[in-house]
């Protein structure tokens, strides 16, 4: 087992990485506490691995809420339902919520944790490669809205996660691609040795071989937990772990949360932002053209889809976090590893990359 710590004095952290932890009884009752517990999963994983967390917990009289799969879930609506079923059986400031799933079950819990009688403690499991190597790490909890991405939450951090990279032995091959490319995206923003390993790594991590999936989950968390610790609240570095998700998250909201999964747009976002870096002199087209054939590798797409307009863009994008006094800030690489944030790209040059 790896372990590895977010450092943010009282309210830091462990990260376990390993093979079988959700069989570690001791370490999760440890971070649980006494109070019974409430497992929070959806109705694809809540079959594989709802008994096993369970019967880790079985002295505490774990209940469990189950939702259905998918992007659209991430929403007020069923945070409202997590609420009144936490209301209903009467859990206190003391219940430990777990997050049993990807990240739209850790964004989801985590954001109830954070508002649930002003705050209760919860533990990310997460079971997805994304969630894994990203969104179960440094505390960004939300649920989306019709009119954007992640737009309603809070920074709220767990009590510990447990990565337990044989759970990616269930995962279908769409979604590792897809959480494939939250792992490229660090080493374009912090490692550029880190993108040679994934390149001679590919057939490997491909094949689910275990060592080298916990070597790339916790050089990532690694990165992450640094970058956390110096930055939680996002007010510089952290909005580097953006690249790609500005244009990444208008493809996701133009064409319809998880018509294109997450990954698959931060790919696409990627490439967008590599090009941006091109047009703006830094980047060279050899480097486009190595980081598209590192997502092509492992099947993501390096393009966005052909129907949206740059209008389409710079609609959703003027909704962007990032943005401050109106303007659209983007995180554009520089050359490998380095990147900025920059809030000097005009409308023009979002159609020309758009190629219109």
């Amino acid at each position: 087992m790896l372990e590895l710590n977010v450092d943010l004095n009282e309210r830091s952290y462990p990260i376990y990485i390993g093979e079988n932890l959700l069989s570690d009884k001791g370490r999760l009752i440890e971070h649980v506490g006494q109070s019974r517990p409430v497992i929070i999963s959806n109705e694809t994983v809540a079959p594989l691995y709802l008994e096993v967390i369970e019967s880790q917990l079985s002295d505490l009289s774990p209940l469990h809420f189950i939702i259905p799969d998918g992007e659209q879930y991430k929403s007020l609506d069923w945070f409202e339902k997590i609420c009144a079923f936490l209301l209903e059986n009467n859990c206190g400031r003391d219940t430990c919520l777990i997050a049993l799933g990807g990240g739209v079950i850790g964004d989801l819990t985590g954001f109830v944790a954070s508002a649930y009688q002003r705050g209760v403690p919860f533990i990310q499991i997460p079971t997805t490669l994304l969630s894994q190597v990203d969104s179960s790490v440094g505390g960004k909890t939300a649920v989306n809205h019709p009119l954007g991405k992640n737009m309603i939450g809070a920074f709220y951090q767990p009590k510990a996660v447990f990565i337990d990279t044989s759970s990616l032995n269930t995962l279908p091959a769409r979604e590792f691609s897809a959480g494939m490319a939250e792992v490229i995206k660090y080493g374009l923003i912090y490692d550029a040795d880190f993108l040679t390993r994934l390149e001679s790594d590919a057939a490997q991590l491909k094949s689910l071989n275990i060592e080298s999936l916990n070597q790339i989950i916790y050089r990532c968390c690694e990165i992450k937990a640094e970058i956390v610790a110096k930055d939680e609240k996002e007010a510089g570095l952290r909005a580097l772990l953006n690249l790609g998700h500005t244009f990444g998250h208008a493809i996701e909201a133009q064409m319809g949360y998880g018509n294109w999964l997450h990954g698959e747009a931060v790919a696409a976002g990627i490439v967008l932002a590599m090009e941006l870096g091109q047009q703006r002199g830094d980047i060279n087209t050899a480097e486009v053209t190595r980081v598209c054939n590192l997502l092509a590798q492992y099947d993501l797409p390096t393009s966005p889809p052909r129907e949206m307009t740059s209008e389409q863009f710079i609609h959703h994008m003027r909704k962007d976090k990032k943005n401050k006094q109106g303007k659209i800030r983007f995180i554009v690489p520089t050359s490998l590893g380095v990147c900025e944030l920059v809030d000097d790209v005009s409308d023009a040059n979002v159609g020309h990359l758009i190629g219109q």
